[in-house]
């Protein structure tokens, strides 16, 4: 059946654990509001139960990298699914806080699992010419579950049903379980496994002939290198580029663009604004995101992925300065609570149209084939953990130092943020991931 899914099927069901990180990332924001009226959480409480999913992420994304690298993509994002549906059955019927944080970590290891894999398997299906766009659909399936989040919490706002937002989760882990077992094998691991037939049929969906006779080619050569996995990300050549990883990878997180995700409907109500008023205006900011999104995958290969980075850092730091200068300098009003969603929703379109797709866009590209498994789930274990840092103190700080010192804080970050990729980061628009290896190698040398 495999022969008969269409190219576009293909990287629908290879991108929809994206959707299911979103989802979870985003339902978590609405359900907060409720949650209180069954189980009491305290500011600490309520950073913990955001958090620990963060945790399982960070673990699930530090061991799917390796597991798929020696067992295959495919069979990794199966696994992925069902915990999906195990953790999010778990949360729809959570009795006290010790399950709630339990449900989370479980879903967390779902998360890590698909931030590692998902942009692997796209950037290894998709032909050179068109990664950038293909690979961004992991970040549109983000946007998309994380606006379906937002959308399912406005539904069950006026039966405060925390326990639908949550356990609906399971709708589409099962969609993603049954999708998996017709989705082709990585064409890259296959040919790792010494399965060049299997490779070249699976190549055949997605690429022209003669681009086959390339790859395979190039993959032959690069396969001869006698090395393991540990090898090579020990290697000097590869450091560099896991510096870099790293450091998109933090700097995607530590400028708050989750923080706006999780607490949003936090951030309008304490800017005066109702609580239906405030699932609204997050609705609002999701449907931007997806939108953004769209834009950045018609335009990152062919502005590149450097400039576009810079481009987002520009305007997410002009919208946060100028969201703490209303806030420092204006008296609580509803004017300026919707100046409030303006500004975030602004903030929001420039991270959606750059940093989201880019970084999950670039992370497998920068590594080479023997460790992009390993090398990609190191960096976005990283990104779990900057993510956690900032879902577990954000309440903290919001409570301590108020909402415009916050994105003082971000805003800054997001300077540094634009420095780096200035200084650091490479372009690798228009080049088969092949050719962006053997450069690597051929500087070290």
């Amino acid at each position: 059946m495999t022969k008969n899914l269409s190219k576009g099927w293909i990287f629908f069901f290879g991108a929809l654990g994206g959707l299911l990180y979103g989802y979870d990332t985003g339902v978590i924001s609405g359900a907060l509001l409720f949650i209180n009226e069954d189980i009491p959480l305290s500011n600490f409480l309520e950073g913990l139960v955001v958090s620990s999913l963060l945790v399982g992420a960070i673990v699930g994304a530090g061991m799917s990298g390796y597991v798929s690298d020696r067992f295959g993509r495919r069979r990794v994002v199966f696994v992925i699914a069902l915990i999906y549906i195990i953790g999010a059955l778990v949360l729809a019927f959570a009795p006290n806080v010790s399950i709630l944080v339990l449900g989370r970590v479980i879903l967390g290891l779902g998360v890590g699992g698909s931030t590692a894999i998902v942009p692997v398997y796209l950037s290894e299906m998709a032909p050179t010419d068109s990664r950038g766009a293909l690979a961004s659909l992991n970040q549109l399936m983000i946007t998309i579950g994380i606006v379906l989040a937002y959308f399912v919490n406005y539904a069950f706002t006026p039966i405060e049903g925390w326990r639908w937002m949550l356990g609906l989760a399971a709708v589409p882990a099962v969609v993603l379980m049954i999708g998996v077992m017709f989705m082709p094998e990585s064409p890259k691991w296959l040919l790792k496994q010494n399965r060049e037939k299997e490779a070249r049929k699976v190549m055949g969906l997605t690429r022209k002939q003669s681009e086959i006779d390339d790859e395979v080619e190039q993959m032959k050569k690069i396969e001869a290198e006698k090395e393991s996995t540990w090898d090579v990300l020990r290697s000097k050549w590869v450091r560099p580029m896991l510096i870099v990883g790293s450091g998109i990878a933090i700097f995607q997180q530590f400028i708050g663009i989750n923080a706006v995700i999780y607490y949003a409907p936090t951030i309008f109500t304490k800017a005066g604004l109702g609580d239906s008023a405030s699932i609204l205006g997050t609705v609002g900011i999701g449907i931007l995101n997806v939108l953004m999104t769209l834009v950045a995958i018609a335009t990152i290969d062919k502005l590149g992925r450097k400039k576009l980075l810079l481009i987002g850092n520009v305007g997410m730091v002009t919208s946060l300065a100028v969201l703490a200068t209303i806030l420092f300098t204006m008296q609580l009003t509803t004017s300026v609570a919707w100046l409030t969603v303006v500004f975030l929703g602004l903030f929001i379109i420039f991270f959606s149209a750059t940093w989201g797709p880019v970084v999950w866009v670039m992370l497998p590209e920068l590594f080479p084939t023997k460790a992009r498994g390993a090398a990609t789930g190191f960096t976005t274990l990283l990104l779990s953990a900057a993510n956690l840092i900032v879902s577990l103190f954000f309440p903290i700080l919001l409570g301590a130092i108020g909402t415009a010192w916050v994105f003082v804080i971000f805003a800054a970050i997001g300077v540094l943020a634009f420095l780096f990729v200035a200084k650091y980061v490479p372009e690798t628009k228009g080049r088969s991931l092949e050719e962006i290896e053997r450069d690597l190698r051929g500087h070290a040398s």
